[in-house]
């Protein structure tokens, strides 16, 4: 739905080829701006919340602020859909839909960043892995593909990551990496670390900002961590010039002013869910956006940023309702942050692009007709809670007599085979896994095949509109910066 205007920069095409996933990955430089130009700095922020559905953004605004509420993504001024199926499967997982994003080609599911004909598992069916280390043939399986972050960082523009998922998971990993399973994270790793072996040279010197969880992928079994080289990937980006922190004191005393490059890993996997975060130990999601972009803007010469709200699909695939919508109301807390500090850098935000997207969705379902909730609180359970009839306030029930709750799953691990009473207090507890239609083991709910929202702010927004594919966002940031 297009309700303003904005002039969008020209497009300037730039040939990048890339082929391979370790070294030999190299995309030709676009030289940045002469020394005294006075060209603008341009900005793209591109937020991705991982597994975000429509159900769940409806859910989550419910949860925070009603029915008559806006979070900040509902405020954007531009707003779309997006077709989200990748190469080989109607229901895409996330390495090739954030890759689609990020490289503007559609590929197979767990493939990071690569040719469409790249395959993740061999002719039996068995995926390219030792542990979480590749073993994807050498040659005959696919080429990696550009990435917007590599084209940016080649062009001289600043480029940052941040994640509440480990930072080798798959929709970070799609940004900066080429591997043909996603679940090869020690190698993902690997091509993050200046100067080291399995280095990806299309960084350049390297990612400049980079928070998130997975500390274990950059330590080895000595330390702690899962790599069975021996190599400490910590050291090494420390040797490169990373100021390295791994709490949130450390990554208070950050200068952003000062810093050079900062890579933040708080934790072993992944950071912890929002309603579980312990403040003092971890920093949000909003104070890693907030932070990566002072970072990034000291160095006064644009940027690109991707911001994952990665644990919004992990709740889901658990079926715990209420962990997918508070990780969801602190992404959208992200965005606000980064526009208010974006409209402080460049008013009104004309040389600065803000895209909100998913990568897919799940099975969540808001069950009806339930009466109008308002938000959650501990007082209310709100969209949380059981359904109640909206003529009569009582309790719905099934065939059987019994009620039910207003957030259900069409897949997951909570399928009792006979159905019994539920109460308000046990279905709000944060650890409550929702029912669902068709059982699955534990975690695996599954993604689902339905469009996802889009919304833009700022320079070249309004290209964003009306039905979209995955891969056309690619091309339409590029214009708005003129890459």
């Amino acid at each position: 739905m297009r309700r303003l205007s904005i002039l969008a920069a020209p497009l300037l095409a730039l040939a990048v080829a890339s082929c391979g996933s370790d070294d030999d990955n190299n995309a030709p430089v676009t030289q940045p701006p002469a020394a005294g130009s006075t060209a603008p700095a341009k900005n793209v922020v591109f937020f991705l919340g991982d597994g975000m559905g429509m159900t769940t953004m409806t859910a989550a605004r419910i949860y925070k602020v009603g029915e008559d509420g806006d979070l900040t993504m509902d405020t954007l001024p531009e707003s779309g859909f997006i077709r989200t199926y990748s190469n080989n499967a109607q229901v895409t997982d996330s390495a090739p839909s954030m890759a689609a994003y990020m490289t503007g080609v559609k590929m197979n599911n767990e493939v990071i960043s690569m040719t469409p004909e790249t395959n993740a598992f061999d002719a039996s069916g068995k995926d390219y892995l030792s542990g979480a280390d590749s073993t994807c043939p050498a040659s005959g399986n696919g080429q990696s593909v550009p990435t917007l972050l590599e084209q940016m960082k080649a062009a001289g523009y600043g480029t940052g990551v941040v994640t509440t998922t480990r930072i080798t998971h798959a929709t970070p990993a799609t940004t900066y990496a080429h591997v043909c399973h996603r679940d090869a994270e020690n190698t993902i790793a690997a091509q993050l670390v200046p100067h080291g072996a399995g280095y990806n040279s299309a960084l350049g010197d390297g990612v400049d900002v980079i928070f998130g969880g997975g500390r274990k992928h950059f330590q080895n079994k000595a330390a702690g961590g899962a790599r069975t080289d021996g190599r400490d990937l910590v050291g090494e980006l420390t040797k490169a010039g990373y100021a390295y922190v791994s709490s949130k004191a450390e990554f208070d005393k950050i200068d952003a002013a000062s810093a050079k490059k900062v890579a933040g890993l708080f934790t072993s996997s992944h950071m912890a869910y929002d309603l579980d975060r312990v403040p003092g130990d971890e920093p949000s999601l909003a104070e890693m956006t907030g932070k990566a972009i002072d970072v990034l803007a000291a160095k006064r010469k644009g940027f690109f940023l991707m911001v994952e709200g990665g644990r919004i699909d992990h709740a889901l695939h658990e079926t715990t309702a209420r962990k997918a919508l508070q990780d969801t109301v602190a992404f959208d807390t992200a965005i606000k942050t980064a526009i208010d500090k974006l409209n402080v850098i460049d008013p009104g935000l004309k040389n600065t692009l803000i895209v909100v997207t998913a990568d897919h969705d799940h099975t969540l379902v808001l069950n009806g007709y339930a009466k109008r909730t308002g938000p959650t609180s501990d007082s209310n359970p709100g969209v949380l809670g059981l359904l109640k009839n909206y003529v009569t306030g009582a309790l719905s029930t099934d065939s059987g007599g019994n009620p039910f709750t207003i957030i259900g799953f069409g897949t997951g691990e909570n399928r009792p085979a006979t159905r019994t009473a539920l109460t308000d207090a046990q279905v709000y507890d944060k650890s409550y896994h929702q029912e669902a239609a068709i059982p699955t083991a534990a975690g695996g709910e599954t993604h689902g095949g339905t469009d996802v929202f889009i919304g833009a702010l700022g320079n070249g927004a309004e290209s964003f509109a009306g039905v979209m594919d995955n891969t056309d966002v690619f091309g339409l940031i590029k214009t708005a910066i003129g890459l």
